[in-house]
């Protein structure tokens, strides 16, 4: 029997905005974007993170970052006005998007945040990211995830330490 494919909030703004997209339910493991990528056969600089992070000032952002890279907090924070950005605690980031981590998209928030993307991500032509639920990514076109989301663009990346 196939498994059946979730309809989380990011899922409806998906298909309340015409977006093509394909669904890849796996079997949920903690770990990271190379373990992901390899299970579906794909780079995983195509697999883009969804990090809920803040400002100095406590304001919650979203940073689209590719798999295999790290933010740079330093740029980001410069790139946003802020003294400092740093990754929320997962319980903050858990309350701002109303996703649990491990299974945060951008799309369908809880709360409306500014969208960052590393600028390298807009020559993808297809990226995998998370649906909004721990165990299910969705694949689309990257011009469909710059349109619904219209994140800023950045220079932020660097690589994994």
């Amino acid at each position: 029997m196939a498994r059946k494919e979730p309809v989380t909030p990011a899922v409806r703004v998906l298909r309340a905005a015409h977006v093509a997209f394909t669904g890849h339910p796996y079997a949920y493991q903690q770990g990271g974007t190379g373990e992901l990528a390899a299970l579906l056969g794909v780079d995983e600089h195509a697999v883009v993170k969804t990090l809920i992070m803040e400002d100095d000032a406590g304001a919650p952002l979203i940073m689209l970052m590719h798999g295999d890279r790290a933010v740079a907090t330093g740029r980001l924070a410069k790139a946003v006005g802020a003294k400092r950005v740093q990754p929320c605690a997962p319980e903050v980031a858990d309350k701002h998007s109303g996703y649990q981590v491990g299974g945060t998209s951008p799309f369908g928030t809880r709360r409306t945040m500014p969208v960052y993307c590393e600028r390298t991500i807009a020559e993808l032509p297809q990226v995998y990211i998370n649906g909004g639920k721990r165990g299910y990514i969705v694949s689309l076109a990257t011009v469909d995830l710059l349109r619904v989301l219209a994140p800023t663009l950045v220079d932020a990346a660097q690589p994994m330490v």
